[in-house]
C-alpha cells in the first residue's frame, strides 16, 4: 500500500478509536488529507506574507520531501449549536478543546507509525503557537492547508475546504516522498469569487471581521471573553459565530 493510502487509513482509524474509547467525543466527520512538496515556492513567501520568522520545511526537518495537512470536520449537530447567541455554544467550545487533544494524539502516533516505516516526521502543536502580542503563528497550519491545496481562504480568514470550513486543521513535516495534492484553481469563498455573499462578515458579533479588512486582536478580545465565559480549565479560546451556519460551513459553496 503507498504510504499515502497507509497515512490516511491510520489517522481515519485512529479518530474512530478516539471517539469509541471517549463517549463524549463525537464531534467529527471523515478527514480529508492533502499533501505539499517541502520545497514548494510558497512556503518561503509565508516569511513575507505572514512573519520573517515563519518557518519552512526545512528548519523543522533539514531532509524534509513532504508536508502533511489534514482538516478534520465538526459535525452537523456541532455547528448547529453555535448559531444561537453572541457567546460560543458549550458543544463548539468542548469540541474546540478535544480536537486539539486529537490532533496532538494523531500527530504523535502517526510520527511513530511513520518511524517504523523508515520515515522521520517533525510534528506541530494544533493551536497556541503563536506570539501573544502579535497573535501570529511560526507555523500556520490555514496556511499549509493552503499551500498543501485543502481548500481556499474565506472572506472570514478560514480555510474553505471541500468540507466545508468548521472544523481543524494539524499538520506535519517528514522526509517520505508523496506526490503532492493539486491546488484548487479558483476560490471556494463565494465573496471572492464574485461577490455574492458576506454572511460571515454579518455573524461576527465584535466588528472585528469587514469586507475590508480584520483586527485580529479585537477577534481575539472576545475569543477570551469566551473562554471566561466557559470558565474551562483548558483555554477555550473559541468563538466561531462567523463560520457557523453560513454557505461555506459544510462543504464548498456550489456556485463556487
Amino acid at each position: 500500500m503507498p504510504v499515502k493510502d497507509q497515512i490516511e487509513a491510520f489517522v481515519t482509524k485512529y479518530i474512530v478509536s478516539y471517539r469509541g474509547n471517549n463517549s463524549k467525543a463525537d464531534f467529527w466527520g471523515a478527514p480529508l488529507f492533502a499533501y505539499a512538496d517541502a520545497n514548494d515556492p510558497l512556503f518561503l513567501e509565508l516569511k513575507h506574507i505572514i512573519s520573517p520568522t515563519h518557518l519552512l520545511p526545512a528548519e523543522l526537518l533539514p531532509d524534509s520531501k513532504t508536508v502533511i495537512a489534514y482538516f478534520i470536520p465538526f459535525n452537523k449537530p456541532v455547528v448547529d449549536s453555535n448559531v444561537a447567541g453572541e457567546m460560543s455554544s458549550e458543544q463548539w467550545a468542548n469540541g474546540y478543546i478535544e480536537t486539539n487533544k486529537l490532533i496532538v494524539g494523531i500527530n504523535e502516533a502517526l510520527s511513530k507509525e511513520l518511524k517504523k516505516q523508515g520515515y522521520q516526521s517533525v510534528i506541530l502543536p494544533p493551536t497556541h503557537n503563536f506570539d501573544e502580542n502579535t497573535l501570529i503563528s511560526d507555523w500556520s497550519h490555514k496556511h499549509i492547508g493552503y499551500i498543501a491545496g485543502l481548500g481556499t481562504f474565506g472572506l472570514h480568514q478560514m480555510l474553505i475546504t471541500e468540507k466545508g470550513c468548521c472544523g481543524r486543521l494539524g499538520s506535519l513535516v517528514t522526509d517520505a516522498v508523496i506526490e503532492p495534492t493539486p491546488r484548487p484553481v479558483q476560490e471556494y469563498c463565494l465573496y471572492k469569487h464574485n461577490k455574492t455573499c458576506r454572511r460571515c462578515v454579518a455573524r461576527c458579533f465584535s466588528g472585528a471581521l469587514k469586507t475590508e479588512a480584520f483586527d485580529r486582536h479585537r477577534c481575539y478580545e472576545l475569543l477570551l471573553e469566551n473562554h471566561r465565559h466557559h470558565n474551562r480549565k483548558e483555554l477555550a479560546d473559541v468563538c466561531g459565530k462567523c463560520v457557523s451556519i453560513v454557505p461555506c460551513s459544510f462543504q464548498r459553496p456550489k456556485s463556487s
